[in-house]
Order: C-alpha cells, then sequence, then structure tokens
C-alpha cells in the first residue's frame, strides 16, 4: 500500500464508520463500550472502530451480549468487520459465537471530480433510461428487482430506503435504470454531512440486461450527483463482478469487508 492509500485508508476509518447522524424512523441506536448497535432495521447491524479495544474473555463477552441481544428479539444479525481490523483473531472469535461469513468485498475509493470526469459524455445503452425517483412504487420495484437477482426476498428495501429517503432526503439519492417499461437496475449514493465521503450502494442488474454498460451508467451518474455536491470520495463495497469495473475507472482498493451474521435458529 502506498502512503497515499494509507492516508486514504486513515481517512476513512475516521469518517465512514459509526452510525449516520440521522436516524430513520423507527431505528434507534445503542452503545455498548465501543461498539453501536443499530436496533430496528430489518436485521439488527454492529459497528465498531478499527480497534474494538478488548480482547480475549472480553471479547467474547463483548460479542456474546450482542448475539444474545438480537436473539432476545428473534433477529438476525450484522458485525461488519475489515480486513485490518484488530485484534486479528476477531473473525474466529465471532465465528465461535455462532457468527456465519458471508461474501467477502473489497472496499474500493476514487475521487468523486475525476470519476465524474472520466465517465462524462458516455451514451446510455440503447433503449436505458436513468432517472432519479423517491417515489414509493418505484422504491417497492427497486425491492422487487432486487428479490429476482438475488433469489431471496428483499421486499424490505423498499420500506427501508422510503424511510431513509424521509428522514434525510440530501443525504441519498436513488437511480434507477429502466428498459422495456420496467426496472432492470438500481443504485443509490450515500452523503454523510461533515465526511469527504458518499458511498455507492446497490447497482444489482437483472441478469438479461447485464453487459450492456448499465452498471457502468449508474456509477457515472453518481459520480456527477457526488460531484455537484462537492463530495471528494466515492467509496464501494465492490463484489468480485463489480470491482474489475470500477478499477478500471480509477478506484483504488484499501482493504476488504465481510459481513459476519448470526441468525436465529429456525
Amino acid at each position: 500500500m502506498t502512503e497515499d492509500d494509507e492516508k486514504l485508508l486513515a481517512a476513512y476509518d475516521a469518517q465512514m464508520r459509526g452510525v449516520p447522524s440521522v436516524r430513520p424512523a423507527g431505528t434507534r441506536y445503542e452503545k455498548d463500550g465501543t461498539l453501536v448497535r443499530i436496533v430496528g432495521q430489518f436485521r439488527g447491524f454492529v459497528t465498531a472502530p478499527r480497534d474494538v479495544g478488548v480482547r480475549g474473555a472480553e471479547l467474547d463477552a463483548l460479542i456474546a451480549r450482542q448475539r444474545d441481544y438480537f436473539a432476545a428479539r428473534g433477529e438476525a444479525v450484522e458485525w461488519k468487520v475489515r480486513g485490518h481490523d484488530m485484534p486479528a483473531d476477531l473473525p474466529e472469535r465471532l465465528r465461535a459465537a455462532g457468527f456465519g461469513a458471508e461474501e467477502q468485498e473489497t472496499v474500493l475509493v476514487g475521487g468523486a471530480a475525476e470519476l465524474a470526469g472520466a465517465t462524462a459524455g458516455r451514451p446510455l445503452p440503447d433503449g436505458v433510461t436513468v432517472r432519479q425517483t423517491t417515489a414509493p412504487a418505484d422504491l417497492r420495484g427497486v425491492g422487487a428487482m432486487l428479490s429476482t437477482v438475488w433469489g431471496m426476498d428483499m421486499r424490505w428495501l423498499g420500506d427501508d430506503l422510503a424511510a431513509r429517503i424521509e428522514a434525510a432526503p440530501d443525504q441519498i439519492a436513488v437511480l434507477v435504470a429502466e428498459a422495456g417499461g420496467g426496472i432492470v437496475s438500481a443504485a443509490w449514493l450515500v452523503h454523510r454531512p461533515g465526511t469527504q465521503f458518499a458511498g455507492l450502494w446497490g447497482g444489482s442488474t437483472l441478469a438479461e440486461h447485464r453487459g450492456r454498460g448499465i452498471y457502468h451508467a449508474l456509477v457515472a451518474a453518481r459520480a456527477r450527483l457526488a460531484a455537484d455536491r462537492g463530495v471528494t470520495y466515492l467509496q464501494v463495497d465492490a463484489s468480485d463482478d463489480s470491482a474489475p469495473i470500477l478499477r478500471r475507472l480509477g478506484f483504488r482498493a484499501l482493504t476488504t469487508t465481510t459481513p459476519y451474521v448470526w441468525t436465529p435458529p429456525s
């Protein structure tokens, strides 16, 4: 890792951990030591600093408290671990407590203005339109489309996006790509005020519309929105499919991220 990348990673750690300043209706934040629990979403979420601050038996007890808290609610919980987090045995201890690792992704960061400039003027794929939306019907359509893409029920996402827009409309921008009269891909830009960063999320596309440049078009549209808002950096938790596209656009890999999820017994 270069010296510039190390500085960028330090900025990411300082600005992109923790919780958003605006809390969607129906959720609450609860502290437990250095951790913060987000309660009231489709599943619980645990966020931590780079170094959780405890070791050994104390760490095991901290992990168990999060699991048991959400077990009492009958809910799953996700603990996101970055590849450079400490202590190094955190993933091992999460697995010992019953948390399972989901797919690892790569944390990529790129300059918003540079990305907006690099993608300017590129035409949309034939027959595809991209627009920003806050309409409830569109948001429900995004959840239904993602349910098809991933083969699981993601209809909750429509309500989640609607709640986030209601809570802080200036901090999230949802874009949909349409073809043939329906939503074929969707993505959203999430800005954290007071930071240099905005996150790129979503970007899933129906199988029959992949390979046409739709993902690229949604990255470009969000980069322009971010640059117009004065955002310095765009950050993505990228899958193995998306990472090569983003690297070609100029994103740099800083670390990895892996969700560790505990699910109540059925």
